[in-house]
Order: C-alpha cells, then sequence, then structure tokens
C-alpha cells in the first residue's frame, strides 16, 4: 500500500510538472495547471486520485499555510496608508457584487439562498495570482499595486471572518436548536484564545523568537509548527483549523523575522497547495455541469467584468484618474483560492450542493486564465479602452496629485524612475546646477522625499496623458531608468507624439535589448551593470598603476 501510494503521488507530480512548465509558457498561473491536473487524473478522465485521507491531509496542511502567510504579511503600514481608499471600494466591491451576482445567480434559475452563497464565493479574488503577476510586471509598488494590495488585505479579513462563521456552523450543525448558546460559548473561547495570543506575543515571542532565530532552520520549523499547532488547537476549540492558521500568522506579523519566515514557508505552501487544487480538480464533476454550462459561462462573465467594473466606478467617485482606477478593476476579474475554500464549507453545510461546488472550481478555471492574460496585457487593454473611460474620471480627479502645485518650476532633465539609479544620477545631476524633475509610480517616494533641490512627481511611464501635462517645451533630456522594455517604448512613443523636441535617454538591464532599444530612436543608452563594471575596473587599474594608467 505504502509503495502503491507512493508511486501514484510520484506520477502525479511529475504531471504537475509537466502541465505546470505548459502553463508557464502560455503565461497562466501554476494554480490553473494544477487543478488541470486533478482534472486529468480524477474520476472524470484516469481514476488515478480518488478520495483518500492521505491527500486530504496534505491539502490541509497547504490551507493552513497559505491562511499563516495571509496573518503574517498582514501589513498594518498599508493599511493606514490606504485604509480609506480600500475599505471603500473593498467593501462596496463585496458587497455589490454579493448582492447583483445573487440576483443573477436567482435569475438564471436558482433558489435564493444558494444564489446569494454562490455570489459571495465569487466576490473575492486571489491574492496569490495579483502579487505574483504585478511582481512579474515590476508594478507591485505602483499606485494601483498598491490600492489592489489594500482592497485584497480587506477581502481576506472578510472572507476569514466568513470562514470562522462557517466553521463554527459545520462544528455544531447537529445541534441547530442550541446554536446561540454554541455561539456563546465559542466568542468566550475566542476571548481566551486571543488573551493566550496576546500574552505571547507580548512576553513571550520577543524573547524566543531571538534564540531560535541563531538556527534558520530551527527558526522555519517553529513557525511551521506554530502555524499546524494553532490550526489543530482552532480546530479543537471549535473555530477550524483555518482561523487557527491564520492567528498563528498575525500572532507573528510584527516580528522582525516575518519576512524572513514567509519567504521560506511560500515553497512549503506552493508544494503542499498542490494536493489541495489537485484535489478539487478531481471533484470537478462534469456530469453535474452539464446542466449548468449556461449559467457557468454567464457567470464567469459576471466575475471578469462585472467584479472590475464595480472597482473602476468606486476608484473613480474617489476621484482616482481613470488608468489607476482601470488596472486596480482589472486585477480583480477571477475568484480566489478562498472561494473555493468558502464553496467546500458551503457544500458540507447544504447551502450549496455538490453540482454548484463543481460549478465554483469551474468559473474559478475560466476567471484565472482569462484575468491573467488581462492582467498580463492591462497597459495595452488600457491604451485601446482609454478613449472610452472618461465615465470612469470626475472632472476632479485630482487624488493622485501628490505633490502639493501642479506649477512646477523650469527644468532642464526628467528623469523617470527613482530606484538607486536614478536618484543617484539626479543628485549628481543637481550638484552640477541642473534644475531636475523625477517620476516615479511608487506613492510612498513621493511622501517621503525631502530633497528640495530636486523635485518629485507622481506618475507613470506608461501613462500617455500624464505625459502631456510636463513641461516638455523647456526639457533637454528625458532619462529612463525603468528596467521594463514595454514601459520605455510607451514612454518613446509617447514623447513624440506630443511633440517633444528634446533628447531620449534609456537604460538597458538586458544585452538582449541593447538592439531593440536603439531601435526605439533613443539618443543614448545607460547599460547600469556594464557601465558600473567599467567604472569599477577603472578605478581599481589606476590604483594599481597610477603613473601608467591613461584610459
Amino acid at each position: 500500500m505504502v509503495n502503491v501510494l507512493f508511486n501514484e503521488f510520484a506520477v502525479l507530480m511529475a504531471l504537475s510538472v509537466v502541465v505546470g512548465i505548459v502553463a508557464l509558457n502560455l503565461r497562466q498561473p501554476l494554480i490553473l495547471s494544477f487543478i488541470i491536473v486533478g482534472i486529468i487524473s480524477g474520476p472524470s478522465f484516469l481514476s488515478w486520485i480518488k478520495a483518500r485521507s492521505e491527500i486530504e491531509v496534505l491539502a490541509s496542511f497547504g490551507i493552513t499555510l497559505l491562511l499563516f502567510i495571509v496573518g503574517l504579511k498582514l501589513d498594518l503600514n498599508l493599511i493606514r496608508s490606504f485604509g480609506r481608499v480600500a475599505l471603500i471600494a473593498g467593501a462596496s466591491q463585496i458587497v455589490l457584487t454579493t448582492v447583483l451576482g445573487g440576483l443573477v445567480g436567482w435569475a438564471l434559475g436558482f433558489d435564493a439562498v444558494p444564489a446569494f452563497f454562490l455570489a459571495f464565493t465569487l466576490t473575492f479574488s486571489s491574492t496569490i495570482i495579483i502579487i505574483k503577476i504585478l511582481s512579474d510586471n515590476e508594478e507591485i509598488d505602483s499606485l494601483y499595486g498598491r490600492i489592489s494590495i489594500g482592497i485584497l488585505i480587506v477581502q481576506d479579513l472578510v472572507v476569514v471572518l466568513a470562514i470562522i462563521f462557517l466553521s463554527a456552523l459545520r462544528l455544531h450543525e447537529a445541534s441547530y436548536g442550541q446554536l446561540g448558546l454554541a455561539m456563546l460559548i465559542l466568542m468566550l473561547k475566542g476571548v481566551g484564545f486571543l488573551l493566550m495570543l496576546g500574552v505571547l506575543m507580548r512576553w513571550v515571542f520577543p524573547v524566543l523568537l531571538a534564540q531560535l532565530a541563531k538556527s534558520r532552520e530551527l527558526l522555519i520549523l517553529f513557525a511551521f509548527s506554530w502555524a499546524v499547532m494553532l490550526a489543530a488547537t482552532g480546530e479543537y476549540l471549535g473555530f477550524g483549523k483555518e482561523v487557527g492558521g491564520f492567528l498563528a500568522g498575525v500572532s507573528l506579523a510584527s516580528s522582525h523575522y516575518r519576512d524572513a519566515m514567509a519567504s521560506r514557508l511560500e515553497s512549503v505552501r506552493n508544494l503542499l497547495l498542490l494536493f489541495f487544487f489537485l484535489n478539487l480538480g478531481a471533484s470537478l464533476r462534469f456530469d453535474a455541469l452539464e446542466t449548468e454550462i449556461m449559467p457557468a459561462i454567464i457567470l464567469s462573465l459576471f466575475v471578469l467584468f462585472a467584479k472590475p467594473l464595480i472597482v473602476m466606478i468606486m476608484l473613480g467617485s474617489l476621484r482616482f484618474k481613470k488608468r489607476t482606477s482601470f488596472l486596480t478593476g482589472l486585477t480583480m476579474g477571477q475568484i480566489s483560492e478562498f472561494s473555493l475554500i468558502l464553496s467546500a464549507l458551503g457544500a458540507n453545510l447544504g447551502y450549496i450542493d455538490t453540482g454548484m461546488e463543481s460549478l465554483v472550481t469551474f468559473i474559478g478555471l475560466v476567471t484565472i486564465a482569462f484575468s491573467s492574460y488581462m492582467m498580463t496585457y492591462a497597459n495595452a487593454f488600457y491604451r485601446w479602452m482609454s478613449p472610452f473611460l472618461g465615465v470612469l474620471q470626475r472632472q476632479a480627479a485630482n487624488r493622485e496629485n501628490m505633490d502639493a502645485s501642479n506649477h512646477l518650476p523650469s527644468v532642464d532633465i526628467i528623469i523617470y524612475g527613482f530606484g538607486r539609479h536614478g536618484v543617484h544620477m539626479a543628485q549628481r545631476l543637481a550638484n552640477y546646477g541642473y534644475k531636475i524633475l523625477g517620476i516615479d509610480f511608487d506613492p510612498r517616494k513621493i511622501f517621503r522625499w525631502h530633497n528640495q533641490a530636486i523635485s518629485l512627481k507622481y506618475g507613470d511611464a506608461e501613462d500617455v496623458e500624464f505625459i502631456k501635462h510636463l513641461p516638455l517645451e523647456q526639457v533637454k533630456w528625458v532619462v529612463s531608468t525603468i528596467p521594463h522594455r514595454d514601459a520605455n517604448q510607451t514612454l518613446v512613443t509617447s514623447l513624440r507624439e506630443s511633440h517633444y523636441k528634446g533628447k531620449i535617454a534609456l537604460s538597458v538591464y538586458h544585452e538582449n535589448e541593447i538592439e531593440i532599444s536603439r531601435n526605439l530612436g533613443a539618443d543614448l543608452l545607460f547599460i547600469p551593470y556594464e557601465d558600473a563594471a567599467v567604472s569599477a575596473a577603472k578605478r581599481l587599474a589606476e590604483d594599481m598603476n597610477p603613473a601608467g594608467f591613461s584610459h
């Protein structure tokens, strides 16, 4: 039996790698490929996966770690920065999606309770997928990227509360007549549980983690053990292991070691989540979907387009520019891993049947696949849709004006991208007496900038409308330090369309992009790594042979 199970796991993991390679080449998230492997290996096709407790245990570990890392990364600073925006947009999206989606489900013939429960599961968006694609696009620190993450935090908090409530119902479903008393007892247990965590966070963890941090392996083992132990405790007390895992992460979120723990556990989490998604794929019943294919298509379109539209409208009403509203909304066009967890809990409680649980999994497949492309090519979609998006932006869309004044002083050089390369270049040029305007898409840098000699303004190289408001008539050079070919291409094209007469310098971080950047018509190319190497080699040679060095 052990050898058979081992061989089965080996085949499943090998198949996951093969399908994962295909997904990467198609620029799809691995989550989608794992569910597809589950479908292929499940009873609908090859019947390799059956109901096995071993796979379910590994899936439970994956869910526990998923919630643990969500709690571990609960960013209070981000909540303070965009708390109001994220709360309004996130809460409005959840409420409106639930109401509108419930009405759509009801119109499709579902009973009221299953329809609105189904709609509620569709309100949440995938933290893993959104952060992964934002990181791949190097836009996680952009304004729309940070607003998206803020909305995701609101969604994660709501879904955790929903899981707490549903887990309590699941554990006490046999005694609905005493549910009120059970909930009161559960609340008292929760207060005691939180007090215990507060004591540990205040007096125990600072000392314990300092000792454990002397060994990275021991620190990670403790984090994993703590997540699993609190998950088991949460299950025992009646909250469910999902809640225990989340609170385990929250209890360590204020420590100095949270990033180290999260980064090392993410790989373990992804591996264990493989079995969760394999199990979900295997549970997808195509025979149950045969009668619901039209609702599946309609609800998938609802998630892909209605959810983003709700977020776009809300951000427009909060006076964000149409580009920020559009790009933020576009990130929300899929359902979350938590949607699948909620649907499983709902099926256990009888709010939805197994057919609707399969329906949620199918919607997840469709929306994850299409929204991944939509997010990857978001800027191209925006350029195409921009003429039709004026309705999303109020006339007084000044929420993004991070500087005190819209009237800029005379400028000699504009530098796009205020990372280390851009900042050092700007400081040197300012020392030479040139007037510098820096532009960056990370709003935190704008708030923290205090150098009076250099102006810094919020903006994005791919925002065509923003370029029209720059004092290009006076500018001699526009310099981009952005390590992103598509952004540089858009910047050069927009500058030419704005009749900019000065010169353009681009930074190239990869050798295979040098010729492409030259073809864009740049007057000067910076190759930061090569330039730094040449400068370093020259200084070393001068030190070794100061008399004879003449290059």
